[in-house]
């Protein structure tokens, strides 16, 4: 009997060792999982961009009214003030100091745009961009009528839609560099319609794209944060904003259809300003 005892005083120790080794477990992941929210929730802009392309799949295939021409009309207008709106305040925001400051910024800004221009035109930017539009307009038309297909069909169109275009990349870099996520709203408002057309057509396949949306949006945002740190240190940040506001203004003719601009073409702007910045100091 005291053998026993003796042999078995050593357990409760051995359970108390494990019994702390998973408590630290559980403690250390519980710090991992808190750290990973609060890194993700840095990423507001495209969690409501997601958002909204679930909740706009949800309504169509709820609704079963279309929206009306002339409410499309009014939304087409509400939008494109919101674009122009958010344009003008960023581009306004990023100017200051003197006159001739103030004149040397906005030169930085036109200039950025003339060269990152040149720059998406040898590149094929644009062309790239309308291929890839082309190629989800002819998915659209060529939805059959398997289910499996549709499916599919509609997650590689609304995908392309969804991510290909300018505002995709410029709100997210707008939501790392400085927490802005307007432009990830309008986006947001105009991907959820879009999603709530397509669901009548391609079934509940287009709400996958949400995946890959916030997969390709959020490492443009997390990546644009790690490098805030040096734009802000080195007095870069304004002209990325200033350049920016102007790329939105165009967004908004193209909504209004006013002018048509090759929006890919000018994305090269947003690193050739902060380059001209350093080297014009």
């Amino acid at each position: 009997m005291i053998t026993l005892l003796a042999s078995a005083q050593p357990w409760p120790l051995r359970t108390d060792r494990n019994l702390a080794a998973i408590w630290n477990g559980l403690f250390r992941s519980t710090l991992h999982l808190v750290n990973r929210i609060l890194t993700l929730g840095k990423m507001l802009g495209t969690f409501l961009n997601a958002g909204a392309i679930i909740g706009g799949g949800i309504s169509g295939l709820v609704l079963t009214r279309q929206i009306s021409p002339v409410t499309e009309a009014r939304l087409k207008i509400f939008i494109g003030t919101v674009v122009s709106y958010v344009g003008v305040t960023t581009t306004w925001g990023a100017i200051n100091g003197r006159f001739g400051q103030v004149m040397k910024q906005i030169f930085i800004a036109m200039l950025s745009l003339v060269i990152g221009n040149l720059i998406g035109r040898i590149l094929g930017l644009q062309a790239k961009l309308n291929r890839a539009g082309t190629l989800a307009r002819n998915k659209m038309a060529a939805a059959g009528s398997v289910d499996g297909t549709r499916l599919a069909e509609g997650f590689v169109t609304c995908t392309l839609l969804f991510c290909i275009g300018p505002m995709a990349i410029l709100g997210a870099l707008q939501d790392g560099l400085n927490g802005n996520i307007r432009i990830l709203a309008v986006k947001s408002i105009m991907d959820g319609l879009t999603t709530l057309a397509f669901v009548k057509t391609f079934g509940w396949g287009v709400m996958l794209s949400a995946f890959p949306l916030f997969a390709y949006q959020g490492g443009i945002t997390m990546a644009a944060r790690n490098i805030e740190p040096f734009l802000h240190n080195q007095a870069l940040l304004d002209s990325v904003n200033a350049t920016g506001g102007l790329l939105i203004l165009c967004i908004a003719l193209v909504i209004f259809q006013i002018q048509k601009v090759p929006l890919a073409n000018y994305l090269p702007s947003l690193a050739v300003a902060p380059f001209l910045t350093w080297l014009w100091r």
